[in-house]
C-alpha cells in the first residue's frame, strides 16, 4: 500500500487530518500486524500526513509533472497493445534524434551505439508484475528476457545487471531467491551478473510485500539485426515457444502451476548462440523475440518501422507452440497469438532459410518458416485458407482471471486519450528544454 499516495488523495478531497490519521493508522496495523504498536502506527500516520501536506502542491515548475488525466491502466500502458505501443512511440518522439545507431524511435527492444569499431547493444527488462510472490521465477525469466533482447540484435551478451525493489514488509529472503533465479540464467549461459542495486519500493512510504525490478544486459556485435532491416521477399521463421513470465503467470493464476516448468528453458538463447557461432547473424536481416503483445504486436511494430507487409500462416505458428502451453491457453480461451510466447522470430533472405533451419535444429530447437515479407504495409494472417487482419488489440490477450475482467478493449475513447497524451508529451518537451537552457545559463526565467 502506498501510504503517501493515500494521504495525498484524502487531502485532495479535503478530508481532515484527524480522519486521515485514524484511517491510515488502522491500515498500517492491518498490514504490519503485531510487529508495530498502535502508538507507532499513529506516529507514522502523523508523519506521513505532515510530509504529504508539505509536498502536495509544489509551486516551482521544476516539481510539477504534465497532467493528461489519462491513467496508465486506462491507456493500457504495460499491457502490450495499441495504447502501450503508442506511448512508446511518444517516448521516442520526446527523446528526439540521437547519436545512437538504434534508439527508442525504432521500437526495437534494445538500443545500439557505436564504439571502438563495434556495435554496443544495451537493453533492460522489468520483471513480470504478477510474479512478485515468486521471486526465483521472476528473476529467471527477466534475466532470460534481457539476454533475448541482446541476442535479437545479433549481438553476443557480455554481462548483466540487476535492479531489485522490495516493499518495506517484504522478507529479505525474496531478494536472495530473485538473485538466485538470475544466477541460474547466468550459469546456464555463461553471462555474468556483475552489478546491481537493491532498494525498498518507496522507502518508508510503501508498506506491504510487493516486489518489482529489472535486469539489464550489454552485448557487442559487428552487425545488427534491427527490425527496420526486413525486406520484401524475405521469409519469416519462428522457433518453438513455451512462454516465460506471461505463461508462468497464466499457469499460476489458473491453478495449473505444473505448467510453469514448461517455461524453464534456454532454447531461444541456444538458437541465437548457434546462429551467431555460425556467422549467420551477418546475413540475417532481422531478429525479434515474440513478446510484445504476442506475434500480433511484434508483427505490427516490424511492419511499421520496416515499411513492409508481413503475411503469416496460422497453422505453421500453432505447430511451434509448446503443446501443454497451447492447451492451457485454449482451455481458458486465451488467444495464443496475442500473448508472449518467447519464441525467436527471424526474417531472412529466402535462400538463407534452409541453412538457418539446419543450424537451429542442430542446436536442439524446433524451427520452421511461418510467413513472408511483401511490398505493402501492416500485417495479415492466413487462417483456414482466408487472409485476415492481424493487428494488435488495445491490450494483449487477457491471460489471467483479473485481466479478463479488465478486458482487451479501451474503456474510453482512444483517439481522445491520444490527444491528451500528445499534449502531455509537448508539456514534457517544453520542461526539458527550459531546464537544459536554465542549467546552461541561457534562460533563467520560468516556463
Amino acid at each position: 500500500m502506498d501510504i503517501e499516495g493515500y494521504a495525498k488523495r484524502m487531502l485532495g478531497k479535503d478530508v481532515s487530518a484527524d480522519a486521515i490519521k485514524k484511517e491510515l493508522s488502522k491500515r498500517i496495523i492491518e498490514i504490519k500486524g503485531d510487529r508495530v504498536s498502535e502508538d507507532y502506527a499513529i506516529q507514522l500516520a502523523e508523519a506521513v500526513i505532515k510530509e504529504a501536506t508539505a509536498t502536495i502542491n509544489p509551486k516551482d515548475a521544476l516539481l510539477k509533472s504534465p497532467v493528461t488525466n489519462v491513467t496508465m491502466g486506462e491507456f493500457g500502458v504495460g499491457s502490450r497493445g495499441s495504447g502501450d505501443f503508442y506511448l512508446h512511440e511518444k517516448i521516442g518522439e520526446l527523446l528526439g534524434e540521437t547519436s545512437a545507431v538504434v534508439d527508442s524511435r525504432e521500437l526495437d527492444d534494445s538500443g545500439v551505439v557505436e564504439g571502438g569499431g563495434e556495435f554496443i547493444v544495451l537493453t533492460v527488462d522489468g520483471i513480470h508484475s504478477r510474479l512478485s510472490d515468486y521471486p526465483f521465477i521472476a528473476g529467471f525469466h527477466v534475466a532470460r528476457a534481457a539476454l533475448r533482447d541482446i541476442y535479437a540484435m545479433g549481438a553476443t551478451p557480455l554481462a548483466m545487471l540487476s535492479d531489485i525493489h522490495l516493499a518495506d514488509d517484504g522478507d529479505v529472503g525474496k531478494i536472495f531467491d530473485h538473485i538466485a533465479g538470475i544466477a541460474a540464467i547466468s550459469e546456464l549461459t555463461g553471462v555474468p551478473l556483475i552489478t546491481g542495486s537493491t532498494l525498498r519500493i518507496g522507502g518508508d512510504m510503501v508498506i506491504g510485500e510487493r516486489m518489482t525490478g529489472a535486469v539489464g544486459a550489454v552485448g557487442i556485435t559487428d552487425r545488427i539485426t534491427a527490425r527496420r532491416s526486413a525486406e520484401p521477399g524475405d521469409l519469416i521463421l519462428m522457433s518453438e515457444g513455451a512462454g516465460g513470465g506471461t505463461i508462468s503467470t497464466t499457469a499460476l493464476y489458473y491453478g495449473e502451476e505444473d505448467i510453469v516448468w514448461e517455461t524453464m528453458n534456454v532454447k531461444f538463447l541456444d538458437a541465437c548462440s548457434a546462429l551467431i557461432e555460425h556467422g549467420l547473424n551477418r546475413e540475417i536481416h532481422s531478429m525479434s523475440d515474440v513478446t510484445n503483445g504476442g506475434i500480433r504486436g511484434d508483427a505490427a511494430e516490424i511492419a511499421k518501422v520496416a515499411g513492409v507487409k508481413l503475411l503469416f500462416y496460422e497453422d505453421k505458428i500453432r505447430s511451434l507452440v509448446n503443446q501443454r502451453v497451447l492447451d492451457l491457453l485454449e482451455r481458458h480461451r486465451i488467444d495464443y497469438l496475442g500473448v508472449s510466447l518467447d519464441a525467436l522470430l527471424v526474417i531472412s533472405p529466402r535462400d538463407l532459410s534452409s541453412k538457418i533451419l539446419d543450424v537451429v535444429h542442430d542446436a536442439g530447437v524446433r524451427m520452421d518458416v511461418i510467413g513472408e515479407v511483401t511490398e505493402g504495409n501492416g500485417s495479415r494472417i492466413v487462417i483456414d485458407g482466408k487472409e485476415l487482419d492481424f493487428t494488435p488489440r488495445f491490450r494483449e490477450s487477457a491471460y489471467t482471471p483479473i485481466k479478463k475482467v479488465v478486458g482487451e478493449v479501451a474503456t474510453q475513447d482512444f483517439d481522445e486519450m491520444k490527444k491528451e497524451v500528445d499534449r502531455g508529451v509537448e508539456d514534457a518537451k517544453r520542461k526539458k528544454d527550459w531546464v537544459v537552457e536554465r542549467v546552461k545559463g541561457t534562460r533563467p526565467h520560468l516556463i
